[in-house]
């Protein structure tokens, strides 16, 4: 375990060096000048340096909603779906015995968390995308009843969405295996069921898993800034771009884990009903995991 966080470190101390470094010799007067004990103000001069002047990002904010945002999500919607549906005539979905031995893979409890999770993320991505293409649905009363239940649909998303990291957090720990992993891209590319290397969760799984965790909380604090906490123009313009860049992330991944949990396999419907996996399916879509 030392050897991989020692790498790490190493490359946040030579990451935060360039950053310290990049420093023009006039901000780094500007940060000298401020007097002795002057922390708000401080800390303020230290954020214009590091993003420079917010209004600069008027422009681009402008030019990223007006033309740029709802293009990259419409092509997100058509593309991925598009080459998941090409794969699906091509290679197909994998098939296994459900009339063997089952292996009990999620309790009853976790199940019902899952399920409210899914069904607050799904209001959230659907809502989340009506309110991008607003104003070619005709905008007014049902743009903002999606508004309403995109907020709603958060703050349910919060209670489940922490339940299952605690549960799930040490089995979504990246292990070595899982580089081979997204070298075969699971073995989906093939017809053939050769045992592929992941634990309870696969690579696929556990990038979906840190990007809506640790991505969620981003998108939370930059969504509810951007429902008019209180911030100025400028701080809600920069924090709708990254609230955006975000979301297409998180769309990508949420398309990539519903054809890959109800499509890729074929019964998998069932399993996230009963929480029992086939163990055919187990012993070749998680070889590593233990029951």
């Amino acid at each position: 375990m030392q050897s991989i966080f020692k790498p790490v470190l190493l490359f946040t101390i030579f990451l935060v060096a360039g950053v310290v470094s990049g420093v023009s010799a006039q901000e780094s007067q500007a940060l000298a000048n401020l007097p002795a004990g002057s922390s708000s103000d401080y800390y303020h001069t230290l954020i214009g340096v590091i993003t420079g002047d917010w209004r600069e990002y008027g422009q681009l904010f402008t030019t990223l909603q007006g033309h740029w945002f709802w293009k990259v999500f419409l092509a997100i919607i058509i593309g991925i779906p598009g080459v998941f549906l090409l794969h699906y005539v091509i290679v197909g979905a994998k098939h296994f015995d459900h009339d063997g031995e089952q292996i009990l893979f999620f309790p009853y409890f976790i199940r019902i968390v899952h399920f409210i999770a899914a069904v607050s993320f799904s209001l959230l991505v659907i809502t989340g995308l009506m309110i991008i293409f607003g104003k070619y649905l005709g905008g007014g009363t049902l743009i903002r009843i999606a508004r309403y239940i995109h907020l709603g649909s958060a703050i349910v998303f919060v209670l489940p969405a922490l339940l299952m990291l605690v549960t799930w957090l040490m089995d979504m720990l990246p292990k070595v295996y899982d580089i081979k992993w997204m070298f075969i891209l699971g073995g989906y590319l093939s017809k053939e069921k050769k045992p592929v290397p992941a634990g309870k969760f696969n690579a696929g799984q556990k990038m979906y898993f840190w990007f809506a965790t640790v991505g969620g909380c981003v998108m939370a604090y930059t969504g509810y800034i951007i429902w008019g906490m209180g911030a100025d123009v400028e701080t809600v313009r920069l924090y709708a771009i990254i609230h955006n860049i975000l979301g297409m992330g998180i769309l990508a991944f949420y398309l990539t884990h519903v054809y890959m949990s109800v499509f890729a396999i074929a019964g998998s419907l069932e399993s996230m009903k009963t929480g029992y996996k086939p163990k055919d399916e187990v012993d070749i879509l998680h070889s590593r995991y233990r029951y």
